[in-house]
């Protein structure tokens, strides 16, 4: 049995960029025949034991492991045994790695298997978290991320160079005035005057996060004070900027590391910092 399901939803616009292709399959009892893709194979595995062949060796993905296959390698993919396996993934075009790497060799992950807790943090973020998110922002910030930590599996060495405070600071500011209605890398960078990737580069290393969650971290913000004020979940969700309760909910645990009602019937609800 191969139970797949392909996604075409609009979410999965990556912003300034071409669509992307993401599957959610099951498979037992049967197999992927030797083929090659012209995109990076990023595919975590969801349950069980996937087992394939990639570059003249047998390799195995267990429960919890990512797969980074590099883009035109030959691999196949077959059940381990009776019970299948099953996975997520998505295909990245190798252009949106190298608009985040600005032009530099794409990074080879050699095993093709990685349990580097980087790399399948940045795979996870990028094949689960951001599936069916229609802001573009949590594309363009995940695939940061993946595309970085692909290049540390990859033993690479980044270049030192001094960052550029007054784009960042520009950038910062704009933020600042887009928490409810959003923006998006090529604003920012319009706005800043920088590479939106070198932007990227720069703003983490001046301010120690990214610009995407700089912004979530500044509609948390603004949907805790609307709920301190009276607002319902949904009315704080919506005035906050976020783009349905679902989102908001997911992006206030990854932030506070509790629910939103969690939260609310907790002592950090009536605390206040100044």
């Amino acid at each position: 049995m191969n139970s797949a399901a392909r996604s075409s939803n609009p979410s999965d616009w990556a912003g300034s960029f071409e669509p992307i292709e993401r599957v959610t399959n099951r498979l037992v009892g049967a197999a992927f025949s030797p083929h090659r893709h012209d995109t990076y194979t990023v595919a975590v595995t969801m349950a069980g034991v996937q087992t394939f062949n990639y570059r003249r060796e047998i390799r195995y993905s267990l429960a919890g492991q990512v797969l980074i296959l590099h883009p035109d390698e030959l691999h196949d993919g077959h059940c381990h045994d009776e019970a299948g396996f099953s996975y997520r993934a998505a295909y990245v075009p190798p252009t949106h790695v190298q608009a985040v790497l600005g032009g530099a060799e794409l990074p080879f992950v050699a095993n093709g298997v990685s349990t580097d807790p980087a790399l399948i943090a940045a795979a996870f973020n990028l094949v689960v978290d951001c599936a069916g998110v229609e802001d573009p922002g949590a594309y363009e910030d995940a695939l940061y991320d993946l595309a970085h930590a692909m290049n540390n599996a990859a033993a690479r060495v980044a270049t030192v160079r001094i960052a550029n405070r007054t784009a960042v600071m520009r950038a910062r500011e704009f933020l600042e005035t887009a928490v409810v209605v959003g923006t998006r890398l090529d604003e920012l960078e319009q706005v800043s005057g920088c590479d939106r990737w070198q932007l990227s580069r720069d703003f983490r290393a001046l301010l120690g996060t990214s610009p995407y969650r700089y912004l979530q971290y500044r509609r948390v913000e603004l949907a805790k004070r609307l709920l301190r004020e009276g607002a319902k979940l949904a009315e704080a969700a919506h005035g906050a900027g976020f783009a349905d309760q679902s989102h908001f909910g997911r992006t206030f645990r990854k932030t506070v590391g509790l629910t939103p009602k969690e939260w609310l019937r907790s002592d950090l609800f009536r605390t206040i910092v100044l």
